[in-house]
């Protein structure tokens, strides 16, 4: 698996998961979040854009795998 699809599958599971805990435990406003990241998901796969993918293409060498800036 490349190193830019183990970046965006942590970045996002982490927005997740902290948007989920902050829902519960917070404020249920907080539940916004996961939903509109399972809505920019939604639109990722029928567009093929992704803000994550973006910033990553940004951020990261592409002529050296696993190489993006920290």
């Amino acid at each position: 698996m490349n190193s830019k699809r183990r970046i965006h599958d942590a970045i996002v599971g982490v927005v997740v998961t902290a948007g989920v805990a902050l829902g519960y435990y917070v404020n249920p406003m907080w539940l916004f979040v996961p939903g509109a990241i399972g809505v920019i998901l939604i639109q990722s796969g029928v567009t093929g854009f992704c803000p994550v993918y973006f910033i990553l293409d940004k951020t990261c060498a592409p002529d050296q795998a696993g190489s993006c800036a920290r």
